[in-house]
């Protein structure tokens, strides 16, 4: 999904919209068009995604350790 310009996050439970969108634009330093957030419940234990879009042009650069 990242060549369209969308990328999935897990997120803590509590966490709102509005602090993801602005933990990410100030990590990767980056602006979000849109966010999804998905709950999820999988093995017996809820899991939060965070599909985020970003503008147009922009990526994030993943550098494996």
């Amino acid at each position: 999904m990242s060549h369209m310009g969308k990328y999935v996050f897990l997120v803590s439970p509590g966490a709102t919209s509005r602090e993801i969108k602005k933990a990410i634009e100030s990590i990767y330093k980056i602006h979000i068009v849109k966010i999804n957030v998905l709950n999820k419940v999988s093995d017996g234990r809820k899991v939060r995604k965070a599909v985020v879009t970003l503008k147009e042009g922009e990526n994030i650069d993943i550098v494996p350790h």
